[in-house]
């Protein structure tokens, strides 16, 4: 059974800090994991980047070395220290070293890590960020593998073609790697590995260092039932039939794909709203980070209004939300990318101004992230939340469908009317290019996540009040993945093109790089 995209694991999350979910998030997911093969405690790490790779030209500007140094360190992303792990290192006198590099690739985020351990135990992998926090670890030591951090995982290497399925608890998938005649062993669960089979593991003859590798994203795999409906078209007759909102399919879409209760799920997003929401909070109250290009500027929406210059509005609040949103994560505060941190004010920021306009209740507000996040899975189905491979049309688009559809959900409207309102929106910014000035996901990022905002609410009025999308939301979502192969790599997240090139731009960049 196809493993499809987890709400949790793709779209709404991670919980981190930091400017990128690309860069930062992922780039900590894999250094966490390949902390998990080495096996043994760090002494020296050399990190490198691919010469013609999206992240070449920004990968310190956009948080990747943070993430990296991050993962390495053992920190978890939501630690305070995250925000100086260079000195942290220096401390733990761990060496990490970085670099641009010439090697083969296959993905625009590719990173390469040779680890050395305390015994100089050397381990090298190269693995890719695709977008959203999602990751997957290609190749280890030369040996293939597809590592993407939702299963439990078991890595060895022998020089003996020793046939392990007999001794096999049932569940455990078993692939083997071969190179030069020696082999890498890699089994994979969705339930953790009993300690009686890992010390059978162990004294089994020619088996050398056993790695376990444990799952780092929120929900693990593997736990699949089959799912009611396939594709949107048939989710939508099976809203008809059975007479379900959006949030409803959404909440039923993850219980199929998790294996979890509906209680359980249920917390988990209301956990997840509160995160948002104190993110908006703390944006509100005022932050402050040296290396950023905007100061604060969320409070001057009501600043305005108390002056007499602006009448309080929902639209206001949605604009004061997004930028409170946007001000937490440039000053590497914690916030939920949904679905990426680059597009991270669009759906929390809109979605607590109208729920507090209408005066909603918890219960509805997380009912109406559900439907956010299957239209979210659908768009990690097709393109994915990658800016390096799409531009910002799968960041700032994809956020502003799925705030059409919750904000429709969370108004009353039916499934239709929130599909809907999703495939008007992604409409509106398809072709949107990602050009943030001086490598920060600050400008024009901050204006990108307002339009779609308002982009969204302006929807989700117009779909419950029966306006026609027009082109169903499947056929919009493969539209964005065919315009973004038109699309050139220098407005794709690189600092190449677009507004990253103006005088300004380049002089505000070598403003901040100077200090």
């Amino acid at each position: 059974m196809k493993q499809l995209p987890s709400i949790f694991n793709d779209v709404i999350g991670p919980v981190m800090r930091g400017p990128s979910s690309s860069h930062t998030a992922a780039s900590w997911r894999i250094a966490r994991t390949a902390l998990d093969i080495l096996n043994e405690g760090l002494r020296k790490a050399c990190i490198e980047f691919a010469e013609d790779g999206a992240w070449a030209p920004n990968y310190r500007e956009q948080g990747t070395c943070m993430g990296i140094n991050g993962g390495l360190l053992g920190l978890e992303i939501t630690d305070p220290a995250m925000k100086d792990t260079d000195n942290l290192a220096i401390e733990k006198e761990i060496e990490i070293s970085y670099r641009v590099s010439s090697f083969e690739t296959s993905h625009a985020n590719t990173v390469r890590l040779t680890l050395w351990g305390t015994s100089n135990k050397k381990v090298q992998i190269v693995a890719i960020s695709k977008g959203g926090g999602s990751f997957q670890i290609q190749s280890v030591n030369g040996y293939n593998v597809q590592i993407n951090g939702d299963l439990y995982e078991i890595l060895f290497f022998t020089n003996m073609k020793d046939d392990l399925e007999s001794m096999l608890p049932k569940g455990i998938d078993l692939q083997v790697c071969e190179k030069e005649n020696s082999y890498l062993f890699k089994l994979k669960s969705s339930l953790p590995f009993s300690s009686d089979f890992i010390l059978q593991l162990q004294k089994k003859s020619g088996v050398e260092d056993i790695s376990i590798v444990n799952p780092i994203l929120p929900v693990v795999s593997g736990r699949q039932t089959p799912m009611p409906f396939g594709s949107i078209d048939s989710l939508l007759s099976y809203a008809d039939e059975i007479q379900m909102d959006l949030g409803d399919l959404g909440l039923l879409y993850e219980k199929h794909l998790s294996g979890l209760t509906e209680s359980e799920l249920n917390e988990k997003m209301a956990t997840l709203v509160q995160v948002v929401h104190n993110s908006i909070d703390i944006g509100l109250a005022g932050t402050k980070y040296e290396d950023r290009i905007l100061h604060q500027q969320s409070h001057l929406i009501s600043k305005a209004e108390g002056e007499g210059k602006l009448t309080g509005s929902v639209m206001n609040n949605i604009i004061a939300n997004v930028s409170a949103l946007m001000e937490s994560k440039s000053a590497m505060e914690v916030i939920v990318a949904v679905p990426t941190a680059g597009s991270c004010g669009t759906v929390g920021g809109s979605l607590r101004a109208i729920a507090e306009d209408i005066q909603v209740d918890t219960k509805k507000v997380v009912k109406a992230y559900f439907a956010a996040g299957i239209v979210g899975a659908y768009f990690a189905m097709g393109p994915g939340f990658s800016a390096e491979e799409h531009g910002c049309q799968v960041e700032c688009g994809a956020a502003s469908g799925m705030a059409a559809a919750a904000i429709t959900q969370l108004i009353g409207g039916t499934a239709k009317q929130a599909v809907g309102a999703a495939s008007m929106a992604i409409q509106n910014m398809i072709g949107l290019v990602c050009d943030p000035i001086a490598d920060r996901v600050e400008a024009p990022c901050l204006g990108k996540n307002i339009s779609a905002a308002v982009n969204a609410y302006s929807s989700a009025i117009m779909a419950v009040s029966g306006f026609d999308a027009v082109i169903p939301l499947d056929q919009v979502i493969n539209t964005v993945a065919r315009v973004s192969k038109t699309m050139p790599s220098c407005v794709k997240c690189t600092g190449k093109g677009g507004l990253a090139i103006t005088k300004e731009a380049i002089r505000i960049k070598n403003k901040l790089n100077r200090s």
